[in-house]
């Protein structure tokens, strides 16, 4: 019986351009490509198989952490070609592995057609800025545009904490340097609080998941530096009251006037199916303003979603605005437009009067109704 070897695998999701790789017992190792699973014409996986994989790629530390809590996260690097963030598990008390792939060339913000509000806002002395969205929507590769983008145009100081590092940054006209959790540093929290005494201009938290961590990134927002972090939220509005709601009810006034001032902007996205193959951005886009900012000392929240809809000037934009646009444009299905926007009634109801609009422009229709 021949082993099957990782790098094998590796490559294959390499070159048929998957973004996960996953291997569980009594199946072959599965590819997703373009959002489906694809088996790999392999052999069916044994219990002793995935514990061959796993540890031929999980580093001690991670592996004695899965022995005691029956999961690991990783990062790792396959040569040049390409990084892998892998989620080691256990299900029915065998070993089950997930690898998502990180692309290695940085994609510029052009390129992923990030609104072009955000260039001006990163590039502010301080404040907020948040990424959100479901896992897999690509927040980590927007981020590390915009991080990128950073990089290039200015010398600043750019401390990353994340869990695990995915994209590796050079340093540019800035100095970067990227904190991993559970190797350099104990927790986020943690790692936010030694980052003020390390003179940063810029922190990007990976992840903003518990009280502790959003409390010491709205502090360092609200101290003088431009503080990046995710949330897996899929609106603007939804944001900022989970940000709230993680606190007790008797300092969520407090919050709320903290996160007024030191918010400036939330990018929510979603990965659609393009029509004809590979996978396009939908973006909401709140700029923080001064209206803006009433509303959230006011605890006025739910008004957000419609200052959005008339702030386009300042460049802000509804996901489903966006989703009904990308729709027009051929590029989405009508089904996948309504399984990743934010409000499937109101947008199939948009799609009914557009295609009925579409043929009431028939000539000659109105004289024979």
């Amino acid at each position: 019986m021949g082993t099957i070897l990782i790098d094998k695998l590796l490559s294959a999701a390499i070159k048929q351009g998957a973004s996960d790789l996953h291997i569980t017992c009594g199946q072959p190792p599965v590819l997703r490509l373009h959002g489906r699973m694809q088996k790999l014409k392999t052999k069916v996986l044994e219990p002793e198989d995935t514990m061959g994989l796993m540890k031929s790629i999980t580093p001690d530390r991670c592996q004695q952490e899965f022995q005691e809590t029956g999961s690991t996260d990783f990062g790792f690097a396959f040569g040049e070609q390409a990084r892998f963030r892998v989620s080691v598990f256990r299900q029915r008390g065998k070993v089950a592995m997930v690898l998502r792939q990180i692309p290695v060339e940085l994609w510029t913000m052009d390129e992923l057609k990030l609104p072009q509000v955000f260039k001006k806002m990163i590039l502010r002395p301080r404040g907020l800025v948040l990424v959100t969205g479901p896992t897999g929507s690509g927040k980590s590769t927007s981020l590390a545009a915009m991080v990128d983008y950073i990089n290039e145009n200015v010398d600043h100081h750019i401390i990353t904490i994340e869990d695990p590092i995915e994209f590796q940054h050079n340093h540019k006209k800035s100095t970067i340097n990227q904190r991993e959790v559970g190797v350099d540093v104990t927790s986020f929290a943690e790692a936010i609080r030694r980052a003020l005494r390390q003179d940063p201009d810029v922190i990007l938290v990976g992840e903003l998941r518990d009280l502790e961590t959003i409390e010491a990134a709205i502090t360092a927002a609200e101290t003088g530096h431009v503080v990046f972090g995710t949330l897996h939220t899929s609106s603007a509005a939804g944001t900022i009251n989970r940000i709230i709601d993680v606190f007790p009810t008797n300092q969520q006034d407090q919050i709320r006037t903290q996160l007024a001032s030191s918010i400036i902007g939330i990018l929510s996205q979603q990965l659609l199916k393009k029509v004809g193959g590979g996978r396009v951005a939908a973006f909401e886009v709140l700029v923080v303003n001064s209206g803006i900012a009433n509303l959230i000392r006011e605890n006025k929240i739910f008004r957000i979603t419609s200052q959005i809809q008339t702030g386009s000037k300042y460049g802000m934009q509804l996901l489903d605005d966006h989703v009904f646009k990308l729709w027009q444009e051929g590029l989405v299905s009508k089904e996948d437009a309504l399984a990743k926007c934010n409000t499937p009634d109101d947008l199939a109801a948009r799609f009914a009067a557009a295609e009925r609009g579409m043929f009431d422009d028939e000539p000659g229709e109105d004289d024979a109704a």
